[in-house]
C-alpha cells in the first residue's frame, strides 16, 4: 500500500508539472518582457538589468519630472501589450507607426496624446536602446485649434467670491501673479516678499526661476498671512517631519527640509511617500482639490463658459496686455520659452466678434 501510495503521488505531481509547464514558462515570459528583463536564448530566461529601471534612470539622469516619467512608462507599457508582449529591441519603426496609427485611427486620440505616446517611445528608442527609428510615418490624429476663454474683470471677480479658504487664496495667486497651479501650490515660505509684493517662482516647467507679482490686495493679504500662521501651527506640532526636496538641495543643504522656511505656503495636512525616495515626508496639497474648488465656483457663479484654474492664469495676460504690457514682458512674468506660447494666450482675447459690429447692429 505505502508503495503503491507513493506511486500514485509521483505520478500525480508529474502529470500537473506537465500540465502547468507551459502556463507556467508563459507567464514568466509575459512578466520578463513588460519589465524589460528577458533575453531570447535555447531555453533559458536570462536576467539582466530590467528595461524601465533603465527608462527610470535614463528620465531622472535628464531631470526629467516625476509625471514625464510615469507618463512615457505608461507608453512603454501600452506600445509592448499592444504587440503582443514584443521586446521593443525586435521591434521598429514599422511596429511604432503601427501603434501610433493604431492610437489615431482606432482609439481617436487627440493629437497632443498622440505626440506624447511618439515621444515616449522615441525616448525609448533613441535615448535608452540607442535604435534610431526616425520620426515615423503613422496616420495622425488631426490636431485641434483650442483658444482660451477669455474671462473678464468682473467675471474673474466673480468667481473668486465664491471661493474660500487655500483654493481662494491659490486662485488670487493665478489670476493676480499668472502662476501655472502646481508652481502656485510648490510655493514655500522663503518665496515671498511681502516688503516688495513680489513672488520667486521656483521648480518650474521650464525650470527657469522668475519674479512676479504678489497681489497686494488687503483682503488677500490678511487671508494670507492668516494662512501662514495656521500653517506655523502645524509646523511646530511636526518638528520632527521634513518636507520633500529636490534629492540634490537635499544633499547639499542638509539642515533645511526640517526649517520653517523651506516649508511649503500650501502644505498637506496629510503625510505621504516620495515616489522616488519612499520617505515619507510632508508634500504640498494635491492639485486636483483646488481644481475641483474653482470649477465649483464658476457653477455657483452663473457662468456657462469652460472656465478652469488655467483660465485664470489667462486671465492674467489679457489684464497685462490691456494695461499697456508689451509682450515679452508678458511672457517673461507667465514663464514661457516660446513667446508663441504667450501670443496663443491672448488669441481669446477682444476677438473680432466684440470689437466690430454688424450692418444691422444697434452699437457702434
Amino acid at each position: 500500500l505505502v508503495l503503491i501510495s507513493t506511486l500514485y503521488v509521483i505520478l500525480r505531481d508529474s502529470l500537473c508539472y506537465a500540465i502547468l509547464q507551459p502556463q507556467l514558462i508563459r507567464g514568466l515570459r509575459s512578466n520578463a518582457i513588460i519589465n524589460g528583463n528577458f533575453r531570447q536564448g535555447r531555453s533559458t530566461i536570462m536576467p539582466e538589468r530590467k528595461l524601465a529601471d533603465r527608462i527610470r534612470d535614463a528620465i531622472r539622469l535628464r531631470g526629467y519630472s516625476i509625471r514625464t516619467e510615469k507618463a512615457y512608462l505608461h507608453w512603454y507599457e501600452r506600445f509592448v501589450r499592444f504587440h503582443k508582449l514584443r521586446h521593443p529591441a525586435t521591434m521598429g519603426a514599422p511596429e511604432v507607426e503601427a501603434f501610433l496609427t493604431h492610437l489615431a485611427a482606432c482609439e481617436q486620440v487627440s493629437a497632443s496624446t498622440q505626440h506624447q505616446a511618439l515621444a515616449a517611445l522615441l525616448f525609448l528608442y533613441q535615448e535608452v536602446l540607442a535604435i534610431p527609428i526616425g520620426d515615423g510615418h503613422a496616420l495622425r490624429a488631426k490636431k485641434s485649434t483650442y483658444v482660451q476663454p477669455c474671462l473678464s474683470h468682473d467675471e474673474c471677480l466673480r468667481i473668486l467670491a465664491e471661493l474660500d479658504g487655500t483654493p481662494y487664496l491659490v486662485a488670487c495667486l493665478l489670476y493676480g501673479s499668472g502662476l501655472r497651479l502646481l508652481e502656485a501650490l510648490r510655493l514655500r515660505i522663503q518665496d515671498l516678499d511681502f516688503e516688495n509684493a513680489l513672488i520667486t517662482v521656483r521648480d518650474t516647467k521650464s525650470n527657469r526661476d522668475r519674479m512676479t507679482f504678489l497681489p497686494d490686495e488687503e483682503r488677500f493679504l490678511q487671508r494670507l498671512r492668516a494662512h501662514l500662521e495656521g500653517g506655523r501651527r502645524l509646523y511646530e506640532v511636526h518638528l520632527d517631519v521634513p518636507v520633500s526636496m529636490p534629492p540634490a538641495l537635499a544633499r547639499k543643504y542638509p539642515g533645511a527640509a526640517p526649517s520653517w522656511e523651506w516649508q511649503y505656503v500650501f502644505p498637506s495636512r496629510d503625510l505621504s511617500v516620495a515616489p522616488r525616495t519612499l520617505v515619507v515626508k510632508r508634500h504640498h496639497l494635491h492639485p486636483s482639490g483646488v481644481q475641483k474648488s474653482i470649477n465649483a465656483a464658476v457653477r455657483a457663479a452663473g457662468m456657462t463658459k469652460r472656465a478652469t484654474a488655467h483660465t485664470l492664469r489667462a486671465a492674467f495676460a489679457h489684464r497685462r496686455k490691456e494695461a499697456g504690457y508689451q509682450l515679452d514682458d508678458i511672457q517673461q512674468l507667465m514663464g514661457h520659452a516660446d513667446i508663441r506660447t504667450t501670443q496663443h494666450y491672448l488669441e481669446g482675447q477682444a476677438p473680432a466678434c466684440k470689437r466690430l459690429r454688424g450692418p444691422l447692429s444697434s452699437r457702434t
